[in-house]
């Protein structure tokens, strides 16, 4: 079943400080983050278990609790789904190993990556940078606003925004046609990660009953 995409969190352990990625999922899910996503890129399969471990006991069954690319660390937390990027496992290779009914999200920067996403396998999309934003190093150009739209135009499936987006883009990226905001520094690092989260579900959601 597709979890809230409202308010989706990608947590970044560096990002979260002291508070701890752990405590921020918490606080985040208490605001009304249907998704977390936990993004260790340079960690080791054992350590993304661990984290994932501790994140989940924190969690529950409130969100919906997605690995960043790592299969091997997804099925050992029975996790909820996977999500992949351009350059990592491919959608096909990740559906095998997951089966059918978890989810399985890819990260789309260009309308040929959008117009590509096989329906039967990706139940969303995660699309941009919208903005430029440190917290993915290498990434692709900006889409702005109009080309957000045109992305999330050409996907078969669900779309959130990513890249540098917080709650005050909410009313533009419902606009553009994306069902909520995926963000890391506008929950990680902020002195209060449940009103930040609270802030964009909130913002998304009336953006969303006033385009209806």
């Amino acid at each position: 079943m597709m979890p809230d995409l409202t308010c989706y969190l990608v947590l970044d352990e560096a990002l979260c400080g002291p508070i701890g990625m752990v405590e921020t999922a918490r606080r985040a899910v208490d605001g009304g983050a249907g998704v977390v996503q936990l993004r260790m890129k340079d960690a080791t399969t054992a350590e993304r278990i661990a984290a994932g471990r501790a994140i989940q006991a924190a969690i529950g069954t409130r969100a919906a609790f997605v690995v960043n690319d790592d299969v091997d660390a997804a099925e050992a937390l029975h996790a909820d789904g996977v999500h992949v990027g351009q350059g990592d496992t491919p959608p096909q290779a990740v559906r095998a190993r997951i089966g059918a009914d978890r989810l399985l999200g890819l990260s789309v920067e260009t309308e040929a990556h959008a117009r590509a996403v096989d329906a039967g396998l990706v139940d969303y999309v995660g699309v941009g940078p919208v903005r430029a934003t440190a917290t993915k190093p290498g990434h692709a150009a900006p889409t702005g606003w109009d080309g957000l739209a045109r992305i999330i135009a050409a996907a078969p499936v669900p779309a959130v925004a990513i890249g540098g987006v917080t709650a005050e883009d909410s009313a533009r990226a419902v606009a553009a046609g994306a069902t909520g905001l995926a963000v890391v520094s506008a929950i990680c690092g902020q002195p209060d990660p449940e009103a930040a989260a609270r802030a964009i579900f909130a913002r998304v959601s009336t953006a969303t009953e006033a385009h209806a």
